[in-house]
């Protein structure tokens, strides 16, 4: 059995890295908008179910495949059953095309980083990112045409990435987690407490919490409700499996999920919170309603931010930086994550060094990331994002959980668990083998249909490149031929 050299130097860095994962670059912004568009406060009712019934099943589910296994993704599934690793290479390519595009948008949040310090996205922060930033529209014209200034910081990225990840586990991603993620949740703190005491940030606040009980009977609601949750602690990426195995023994898993869990939701609806205060503000002085200013995406982050800090006067000079720092932090933690489980795998079944397995990946993750920069890339970005998060990931996430529950067998994990302060183990087996996959199977389902429904020609050939890639990648990974003597991650 292959094992890994590195090991979490305590349960602190663990913990970081985890939280890291889970509150990053999405949740500044997904959360407030989903709750938002699914019925305000009544869209509790079914978020918390999801985390109780989906969440942290799923989420102590992968804390014990990685710590029991103390192996990669594409490794475990080999072991159980040899034809079972292209499964694991499957949701690794799904992992590395997320990583590709996250890696552009760090870039556009670094260069509104160095914007925001004088407002350098003028008078109409639209016209600028759609003629600066993504120069392109919804098609596949400008794909030759690079945006140089997103290109350049896009490379650089990687780069740093590249840095932090080629080092000792704890050298590398623990150190730099155990100072960004305390300070992501600082910057944020600020933020929140600030826009708190703006004028009209009632205004937000009661369009974010205000339920709309009715809405509970649409089941489009609850499977936004799962999906977010999902989507939010980084389920089936191969994170959690790749981060668990580097604990030592002894390990408490299911407080350490709980803890994860907790610290998430708490981040997410304290973002939400300052997010609508600010978006309250902003309608106050604009009377333009709530409803016309919350958007989802880039269009938050980089559109309706730079306006209302337009209007916001001198304290935006500070407040700005201190919000895409924010974002930017979010953004390198996801990053850092998204890369682990890859070269976890590659390292373990080539016999690479960490250094080796980093650069490989790197190098074909700048190639690809190149593509999002060009006039073509946010279209190209958009529709790989719903792609391989409603169909690849969702499908990973269905076969695993059957694969763990259903031939593996979940009471080979209870030893595992069997250390913690609360004792979930029956329950937990019910959840997982009987619930979740007729749960995630509704979700699949419905998001395959919203994928293909009224798609333009060009969306469908994206498409069936990343289908194609997504049945080729892992057959070439799975038949090229193992080391028998392997470097683990040294």
């Amino acid at each position: 059995m292959a094992q890994s050299t590195n090991k979490w130097n305590s349960s602190f860095a663990f913990i970081m890295a985890m939280i890291g994962s889970a509150v990053g670059l999405g949740n500044i912004w997904r959360f407030s908008y989903v709750v938002y568009s699914n019925g305000g406060g009544s869209f509790f009712i079914p978020y918390f179910t999801a985390i109780i019934i989906m969440a942290i099943p799923l989420l102590i589910l992968e804390y014990a495949i990685g710590y029991h296994f103390k192996d990669s993704i594409s490794n475990i599934l080999k072991r159980i059953k040899p034809k079972l690793e292209y499964i694991g290479w499957f949701i690794l390519v799904c992992v590395f095309l997320i990583l590709t595009y996250y890696m552009v948008i760090i870039a556009w949040d670094f260069i509104y980083l160095l914007l925001s310090f004088f407002k350098g996205w003028g008078a109409a922060p639209a016209t600028y990112f759609a003629e600066n930033i993504i120069v392109g529209g919804d098609s596949l014209k400008g794909i030759l045409e690079f945006v140089l200034p997103v290109s350049i910081v896009t490379i650089l990225f990687w780069i740093i990435v590249w840095f932090i990840s080629h080092k000792d586990l704890n050298d590398g991603i623990g150190r730099v987690v155990k100072v960004l993620v305390p300070m992501l949740f600082l910057i944020m703190a600020i933020i929140v407490i600030y826009a708190l005491t703006l004028p009209g940030q009632m205004i937000g606040i009661s369009q974010l919490f205000t339920p709309d009980w009715t809405s509970l009977g649409n089941v489009d609601i609850w499977l936004a409700a799962f999906g977010q949750v999902l989507f939010s602690l980084s389920i089936g990426l191969g994170i959690t499996i790749a981060y668990a195995s580097y604990l030592p023994t002894d390990e408490k898993l299911i407080d350490k999920a709980l803890i994860v869990v907790c610290s998430n939701s708490g981040f997410e609806i304290f973002t939400a919170v300052g997010v609508f205060s600010i978006l309250g503000f902003m309608s106050l002085n604009s009377g333009i309603p709530v409803s016309d200013i919350a958007t989802s995406g880039s269009g938050l982050l980089f559109i309706v931010f730079p306006e209302i800090f337009n209007i916001m006067g001198d304290v935006a000079y500070l407040l700005g930086p201190l919000f895409f720092l924010c974002v930017l932090f979010a953004g390198i933690t996801s990053a850092l994550s998204l890369m682990e489980p890859l070269l976890c795998s590659l390292s373990y079944k080539f016999g690479f060094t960490r250094k080796k397995s980093v650069t490989i990946i790197c190098i074909i993750g700048v190639l690809i990331s190149l593509i999002f920069t060009t006039g073509a890339g946010n279209y190209i970005l958009v529709t790989t994002d719903t792609f391989v998060n409603e169909f690849g990931i969702l499908l990973g996430v269905i076969i695993q959980t059957i694969i763990m529950a259903w031939c593996y067998g979940l009471d080979k994990f209870i030893p595992s668990l069997s250390n913690s302060s609360i004792n979930m183990g029956r329950k937990w087996k019910f959840f997982v083998k009987n619930i979740l996959p007729f749960v995630l199977l509704i979700m699949w389902i419905s998001g395959v249909i919203g994928i293909f429904v009224s798609n333009t020609p060009e969306t469908q050939f994206i498409e069936l490149v990343l289908t194609i890639m997504f049945i080729l990648v892992p057959i070439i990974l799975t038949k090229l031929p193992a080391s028998d003597e392997p470097k683990i991650l040294d």
